[in-house]
């Protein structure tokens, strides 16, 4: 994974996560829903990383 996939991830739990508590504390669902859509699309982009550098190293390891 390289480092700007790294901080794009990051910052996609980051903000979806203010998203979310903002949304919950001022009583606005959109706000709260586009939150926890955007802190489910990091961690899932995320997994597809560690994924994708799991096969890596493996394929690394056999050679």
């Amino acid at each position: 994974m390289g480092l700007g996939d790294k901080i794009s991830n990051a910052t996609d739990k980051v903000v979806g996560g203010a998203k979310d508590k903002i949304g919950d504390a001022t009583d606005n669902p959109d706000l709260q829903a586009e939150g926890k859509a955007q802190n489910a699309e990091g961690h899932a982009k995320q997994a597809g990383e560690n994924v994708k550098d799991a096969a890596k190293d493996l394929k690394d390891g056999l050679k």
